[in-house]
């Protein structure tokens, strides 16, 4: 757009103009309706005054004013280097001040923890990178014949205690605990005690020195005649987290006697003791089954378990007994039950073994072994909240041919349990004291040959103590109990069995009573009035088998192979399975059997 210079000349004045009537009306404040068409008017203007000029209306922009700096002078620089001097010099200082302060904290931080010290410090991890000459003498062969020798020793560190300059310790191994001593010297330096007593208790350590013979017995130790004064101190590892509970509580004797029957909930909450002491609960104790089983009661009782296993297996060897190992893994249920876990099998079918019988049966009967044992897991989906059932437990079965009479395997199993007895009682001893310190009881009773009774004899006892029982229906928890107190009154025996239960109660495969159809070849033996095995003369007639089979509503098809198995010549037989956990927890008199259980399987517990 073009425009003459007269034009634009008329454009700025009328701007100008424009420009103090709306400044006029702001100033005044008039109604904004007032001056507004002014402003627009102005603002339409400088459009038109851009279009011709190119430019904005209005003073040209001032341009901003260049700052030269000039150089400093001679003087100044000189002094302005001074100072950058004299700044990087204290900043230097500062740097080396943090340097040789975080030093020092750093040496006294290794010297605490032994660092270049041949004597005392953590130790380097082991990794299996080197064989020493070392020898480690087990805690237990420490006894007063040992005084004057330098012994070296590992374990848990169970307790700490400083005592001025000197600091106390015990130390554990499985179920042996060994006294030290150390104090400040010439050859113990004051941050060895500090580093003895700073390690976190249950750190895995070393512990060398003189064996000495106390003045007194020491009381908290098993080793009470010995003591070790400590030279050298070593952890091997270090406790890295914080104790769910202490270990002097879990080892605490039982307040009271707790009931071994009925429910039992791992959430409720436990009373407190009338005592005031602190005792860790079973769930606790589960959550941290590794800790728990450090306790002297816990490692007593694995160990009677362990030998349970053991003269199990050596009575059998000797009466001509095999082990077998049978599947865990099969289609069907092996008794007949729905309790089982079931499963996928590539498309098929299939479940966890509740029980080797089946097989155990072949293997005896119908494969010409005669005589056969197992050990191994039993597997249960019964959801039962009780102190007694487990989900998976550990099973001890046999299985025998037989003559004549199922008294033969009644012989053989009165015999295995005497020599359980017998054996836990003569290798078990201190073990066995050990227990009962935490977990009092009275020893078991047991009888020569084993008290034997029938059914019909224990329900006649019931009924003469007053206690409703039918001689055709199966015996309650409670009435089972009720009996055990009964025959121990009666008889002086914690530990009997009765045969001649009714049918009804009993597994398909199980042999009737040749004289009365109602009553079974079957037999339980009993505990402090709880079962702990169960067994029966086994149907060795496949006709019969699939008789009793369907009469227990099971599909032949499921037990085909088990039925074929007596089709080509098998022997009479019978035999039994025996909980080894409840055997355990009764002959101890422990109130639940998750204290008998290495890792705990309930309806609620699938880890640790």
């Amino acid at each position: 757009m073009t425009m003459s210079d007269a034009d634009i000349e008329l454009i700025t004045a009328k701007i100008a103009e424009l420009g103090e009537t709306v400044k006029q009306g702001k100033t005044e404040k008039k109604p904004k309706e007032e001056w507004e068409p002014a402003l627009k008017e102005m603002l339409a203007l400088k459009t038109k005054f851009k279009e011709a000029t190119g430019k904005d209306f209005g003073p040209p922009k001032k341009e901003k004013k260049v700052v030269v700096v000039q150089e400093a002078s001679e003087k100044n620089k000189a002094k302005n280097e001074a100072k950058a001097r004299a700044k990087a010099e204290k900043e230097a200082k500062k740097v080396a001040q943090r340097a040789e302060r975080e030093r020092r904290e750093r040496e006294k931080a290794e010297k605490m923890a032994g660092v270049g010290q041949d004597n005392f410090g953590d130790a380097k991890m082991v990794q299996s990178h080197e064989v020493t000459d070392k020898v480690w003498t087990p805690i237990q062969k420490l006894l007063p014949n040992l005084a004057g020798q330098d012994i070296l020793v590992r374990g848990h560190l169970q307790t700490v205690r400083l005592v001025g300059k000197g600091v106390f310790v015990l130390v554990r191994s499985s179920l042996y605990t060994v006294q030290g001593v150390c104090f400040e010297s010439k050859t113990i330096p004051a941050p060895m005690i500090k580093y003895i007593s700073n390690l976190p208790a249950e750190s895995v350590v070393d512990m060398k020195g003189i064996i000495t013979v106390p003045d007194q017995p020491v009381g908290s130790a098993t080793q009470k005649m010995v003591e070790i004064q400590i030279t050298e101190f070593h952890a091997v590892a270090k406790a890295k987290a914080t104790l769910p509970f202490q270990m002097e509580d879990a080892c605490r004797p039982d307040s009271g006697k707790e009931t071994d029957v009925g429910a039992y909930n791992e959430d409720d909450e436990e009373a407190v003791a009338d005592d005031g002491m602190v005792r860790v609960g079973q769930k606790m104790r589960l959550d941290y089954r590794w800790l728990d089983l450090r306790t002297p009661a816990n490692q007593s009782i694995f160990r009677v378990e362990s030998m349970v296993g053991c003269l199990f297996r050596e009575c059998l060897m000797k009466k001509g007994f095999v082990e077998i190992h049978t599947p865990k893994l099969i289609s069907g249920a092996s008794e007949g039950g729905a309790d089982v876990f079931t499963l996928d099998y590539f498309g098929q079918p299939a479940c966890l073994s509740m029980s080797p019988q089946l097989h155990k049966q072949i293997c005896a009967a119908s494969s010409g072994f005669e005589r056969v044992f197992e050990t191994g897991p039993v597997f249960r989906a019964e959801n039962s909240h009780t102190r007694r059932h487990l989900c998976e437990f550990t099973g001890f079965d046999l299985e025998m041919t037989i003559h004549e009479h199922y008294d033969e395997v009644l012989e053989v199993f009165s015999d295995l349990f005497i020599h359980i007895f017998d054996g836990l009682n003569e290798r078990c001893a201190a073990e066995i004291e050990r227990v009962r310190e935490q977990h009092p009881f009275e020893d078991l009773k047991y009888l020569r040959p084993t008290l034997k009774l029938t059914y019909a004899e224990g329900c006649a006892l019931l009924r003469e103590a007053g206690i409703d029982q039918d001689d055709y229906e199966d015996l309650s928890t409670m009435n089972e109990k009720a009996l055990g107190n009964i025959v121990k009154e009666k008889y002086g025996t914690d530990f009997f069995f009765m045969d001649k239960y009714p049918l009804s109660v009993r597994p398909f495969y199980t042999m009737p009573d040749p004289e009365n159809p109602k009553l079974s070849n079957s037999y339980d033996f009993f505990i402090r009035g709880q079962e702990i095995l169960s067994g029966a003369q086994r149907v060795h007639d496949p006709d019969l088998i699939e008789e009793r089979a369907k009469a227990w509503g099971i599909d032949l098809k499921d037990i085909e192979s088990y039925v074929n198995s007596f089709r080509h010549g098998s022997q009479p037989h019978g035999g039994g399975g025996i909980g080894l956990e409840r055997v355990v927890m009764l002959f101890l008199g422990l109130p639940n059997i998750r204290k008998s259980a290495w890792f705990t399987r309930d309806p609620k517990r699938l880890a640790p």
